[in-house]
């Protein structure tokens, strides 16, 4: 507007002042090397003007056609924006439907164009594992590198849930490693990690974020997590080193858990395991009043103290008929199933054969081998008939599970 307003003024004061100057003019003298030029000074000022005219419609042309093209590549762009977003929103729904494969080209196909690029190409990494196209979601992993940077938290967790899809253990190990040096308190790092190092069985490791991740799990959930902590540490101890290892093991454990009745009791049970029968039988003794009032843990204890077969029992065997005098129902069952196998292996037969008789009153209690150990005790006492019914129980017992396994498979 500014420049049309000028040209015009320009051309209105040459037109207004050409004729006055028409007779004292003068001329205006451009020469070169070869050639002079004489022109008027109205004729210069309408060369002027004529030609800032053409500069300025040349400007304004370049111009419109920059803007027209801007508009253009700005309608195609939105037009990308909008499918790429109709095209994923579509591909997550094919994705919960379970079509891994739709899913896959729909999420993938513009994920440049969406909203968030980096998730696209992690979801089609996703669909590409679901349907088994490793090479492909390796392929969208390094794309969402590309874009996001190889310390971003979101494509890392993505690429190691993948590695532990594809059952690549140690890469996921590895993985989840750095991923807890980048965001040791993140949730879902720890969920991942509680995940990885349980299936690759690294308790020592998993053993190291127990208390990060207390609160992630409701308390069944963390109770189970801790037992199998504990009782994969001793597992792993005792197939790596025996009985001298898990006993040092156990003495450079912190009072915390070495107050814990549960790992005692495992680590009585593995001693057992290891035939070091005298180190679990002077942890029993140890044991034994500290799990007082926990039925579970009791009856846990009991169950071990069966298998138990020290050379001198006598301490125990007078903790548990105290025991028994004291709390008869729970004395029903578990209690005299430990003083019975005790008496036995004392061979003090007439008092393992009481124990064993009020094992059998209460059948729903009784474990495996009970009734087979009932039967030598009555038979060493003489008292063939009770061990003669017993032994037609078990066999009634074995026919009726023998028929049921057939009436299953049929």
């Amino acid at each position: 507007m500014f420049r049309s307003l000028f040209l015009m003024v320009v051309l209105l004061a040459g037109l207004i002042a050409g004729p006055y100057l028409a007779g004292k003019q003068g001329y205006v003298l451009i020469q070169t090397e070869n050639n002079n030029y004489e022109l008027s000074v109205v004729l210069l000022v309408v060369i002027f003007v004529i030609g800032m005219a053409i500069v300025y419609s040349i400007e304004w042309l370049l111009r419109r056609f920059c803007r027209l093209s801007n508009s253009t590549y700005g309608w195609f762009s939105r037009r990308k924006r909008v499918k790429a977003q109709k095209q994923t929103l579509e591909g997550l729904m094919r994705m919960n439907e379970g079509d891994y494969s739709k899913a896959e080209k729909l999420i993938g196909k513009n994920a440049k164009y969406s909203d968030k690029p980096i998730l696209n190409f992690i979801k089609a990494a996703e669909a590409a594992q679901q349907r088994g196209d490793e090479f492909a979601a390796n392929k969208y992993l390094m794309d969402a590198t590309e874009l996001a940077g190889s310390d971003n938290l979101v494509v890392e967790l993505a690429r190691t849930r993948i590695l532990l899809q594809q059952n690549k253990l140690p890469a996921a190990r590895s993985s989840v490693d750095s991923l807890l040096e980048l965001a040791p308190k993140n949730p879902e790092v720890l969920k991942l990690a509680v995940e990885i190092y349980r299936k690759s069985k690294a308790y020592s490791a998993l053993d190291d974020i127990l208390e990060s991740v207390d609160g992630l799990y409701t308390e069944a959930e963390f109770t189970s997590l801790t037992h199998e902590v504990k009782d994969g540490l001793l597992d792993e101890k005792m197939n790596e080193e025996g009985a001298d290892g898990l006993l040092a093991w156990w003495d450079d454990q912190p009072r915390k858990r070495r107050n814990d009745n549960y790992v005692r009791i495992g680590l009585i049970q593995r001693l057992i395991d290891c035939n070091d029968h005298e180190s679990a039988y002077e942890l029993v003794l140890d044991t034994f009043k500290k799990v007082e009032g926990d039925k579970a843990l009791s009856s846990a204890l009991y169950g071990q103290i069966t298998r138990l077969q020290p050379m001198d029992s006598h301490k125990l065997v007078k903790l548990l008929e105290k025991r028994a005098s004291q709390s008869p129902e729970e004395a029903e069952g578990c209690i005299h199933r430990a003083l019975g196998y005790l008496y036995v292996r004392a061979d003090d037969f007439n008092k393992a054969s009481d124990a064993f008789k009020k094992v059998l009153a209460h059948k729903d209690k009784m474990k495996q081998y009970d009734a087979t150990m009932a039967a030598y005790v009555f038979e060493q006492i003489g008292d063939v008939v009770a061990a003669k019914a017993i032994r037609e129980d078990i066999l009634k017992s074995a026919m009726a599970i023998t028929e049921n396994e057939k009436i299953a498979e049929n």
